[in-house]
């Protein structure tokens, strides 16, 4: 009786490209053997390897798929191949895999030849969500000084990271990398307008008086003027039309705008990356209005860029609304501003101020896209405000003014300056001037 050769076991499992969400996959384990099948089982490996879950099983004990081998003592070379199919697959498939094989010793049915191949499952998603914001915003406008300026694109839902760049008017920006966050100091910090930088028509009065540089600090006023303010004469401003500030400083700036960039990525918890870049630079209004900005990500899930635009543009035209339309005495009034008309990017800032005097809450000035009057009195008819919408690219001026018609509940004389009724003492008196003419008459 010749000696029994042992049996021999060799597993591959088909190398695979990475894979896109939503492709269905098939993991295809091949193994070669002489001997009787016993078991193949599918495991998928987490957590480092720590733990393996089970997602296939083949028991050759309860299957007759591998009748035909029962002559195990002949020595035949078989070829087999165990396949796993993902339909669709997901972020969570990500990961590696293992084939385990297990056949029957050709010496002995005790004894089980185990062997096991791996592959390593890649699968990408492409971005589903790219947005550009301005960092720092709402922000004044500087007219007298440069200021740094710097756009963010936010790029969520890929894997791996993708690659995200800028372009300005459709242009590739070459720009400085930036690997820290950016400092207040060195180079990078915005570079200060000097005083022969300023253009001596558009300083402001208060600046005018102080002469040269180094002539004197600026004296601190009870109530400092916003913008122009300083250099109108408030009788000129009772007129109810929109200024828009397009007059600049003669700003001195390099013929190209230096540009730095900054690219950071960060893991979620489904297993994607949110990438963020920024895009910083010495902001110029008069070149920087109405310039088309744009963030592009390329990605290896993608067939073509994905991208998002913004236009850098100042504030013009905003548009009031006043409700109630016909304000009466004792009503609440509120004025908003309901939009623009031009696109405007990015979001202004709002102030509101009234001409010539404190609103009604006796403050100098609102901030908000609103502002509310509460329970008017007569004493603000034909009250004017102003509403200023500014950004870092130009500010506007709009006005309005408010009629307040009388309230027939209301009779004159019974609300104070605050708009507080005082319609209990007015009652008294009327009362006792009545009581006084009834006596008279009798």
């Amino acid at each position: 009786m010749r000696p029994l050769i042992p049996a021999y076991l060799t597993v591959s499992i088909e190398p695979l490209p990475p894979v896109v969400v939503g492709d269905a996959v098939t993991l295809k384990c091949n193994f070669k053997t002489d001997g009787k099948m016993r078991e193949i089982v599918w495991y998928r490996v987490t957590d480092g390897g720590t733990i393996k879950q089970k997602i296939f099983t083949f028991d050759a004990m309860f299957s007759t798929n591998f009748s035909h081998m029962e002559n195990y003592r002949k020595r035949e070379d078989l070829v087999y191949q165990s396949t796993v199919r993902l339909p669709e697959v997901r972020i969570s498939d990500n990961g590696p895999y293992e084939c385990h094989v297990g056949i029957y010793d050709r010496a002995t049915r005790e004894k089980v030849v185990l062997a096991s191949g791996n592959i390593f499952l890649n699968v990408m998603a492409p971005p589903t969500s790219i947005s550009v914001l301005a960092a720092d915003t709402p922000a004044p406008f500087s007219r007298y000084q440069a200021q740094n300026f710097t756009l963010v694109c936010v790029v969520s839902g890929g894997k791996p990271a993708p690659l995200v760049y800028f372009k300005r008017d459709g242009e590739p920006i070459e720009a400085t990398p930036l690997p820290e966050p950016p400092a207040g100091t060195g180079s990078w910090a915005p570079r200060n307008l000097l005083h022969r930088d300023l253009d001596d028509t558009k300083v402001p009065k208060s600046l005018a008086a102080e002469g040269e540089v180094g002539g004197g600090r600026l004296t601190a006023t009870a109530d400092p003027p916003r913008g122009l303010a300083a250099e109108r004469d408030p009788v000129t401003e009772t007129i109810p039309e929109t200024v828009v500030s397009r007059e600049f400083p003669r700003w001195v700036h390099v013929a190209e705008p230096i540009y730095y960039f900054r690219h950071t990525h960060a893991p979620v918890s489904d297993g994607t990356v949110e990438a963020r870049a920024t895009l910083t630079w010495t902001l110029n209004p008069q070149i920087d209005n109405e310039a088309l900005f744009s963030c592009e990500v390329k990605h290896p899930a993608l067939s073509m860029p994905m991208q998002s635009e913004v236009t850098l543009v100042a504030p013009k035209g905003p548009k009031i609304m006043m409700t109630p339309t016909r304000a009466r005495v004792g009503d609440t009034v509120r004025i908003l501003v309901q939009g623009f008309q031009n696109e405007v990017f990015p979001e202004p800032l709002f102030t509101w101020t009234r001409v010539g005097s404190r609103l009604l809450d006796g403050s100098a000035e609102h901030d908000g896209k609103e502002l509310v009057l509460e329970r008017v009195p007569a004493e603000l008819n034909g009250s004017m405000y102003r509403c200023t919408a500014q950004n870092p690219l130009g500010s506007t001026d709009t006005h309005t003014r408010l009629i307040v018609f009388e309230n027939p509940n209301i009779p004159r004389g019974t609300e104070d300056s605050n708009g507080s009724l005082t319609g209990h003492c007015g009652f008294r008196l009327v009362l006792a001037l009545t009581l006084t003419v009834i006596l008279e008459l009798t």
